[in-house]
């Protein structure tokens, strides 16, 4: 990733949250909140929505906002921890093929959209 130096923060009244951009593998929808995964295996909970997780990556990242991608309505993913990509079994695993493996189920339309836009 260009920005290792770069991070992602996000605030609320009662604290901040500052993650290295290279240490998310992933954001998850959880409910009006979002869930951010660590390469560490840390989950945790941020104040915002995933739109809101989108408009941030991109005021924060600039042109490294690019490796995190929206995947269906529920994830945004670190393109750089892709290891695997089944759209019959909606299925994508990331993955940095030592020290962590995370599952996602995904729909077969999103991973098939992801599959076209990694092979170009």
């Amino acid at each position: 990733m260009k920005g290792k130096g770069k991070y992602f923060s996000v605030s609320s009244e009662s604290e901040l949250v500052r993650i290295p951009a290279a240490s998310i593998v992933c954001f998850s929808a959880d409910g009006n909140y979002s869930l951010v995964k660590q390469l560490d295996g840390e989950v945790r909970q941020l104040f915002c929505n995933l739109s809101q997780v989108e408009k941030l990556l991109g005021q924060q990242l600039d042109e490294d906002s690019s490796t995190f991608v929206r995947c269906g309505r529920g994830d945004i993913i670190n393109t750089l921890y892709i290891y695997y990509i089944n759209p019959l079994r909606q299925k994508l695993i990331l993955s940095d093929a030592a020290t962590f493996r995370h599952e996602l189920k995904v729909s077969k339309e999103a991973l098939r959209e992801l599959r076209r836009v990694l092979e170009k």
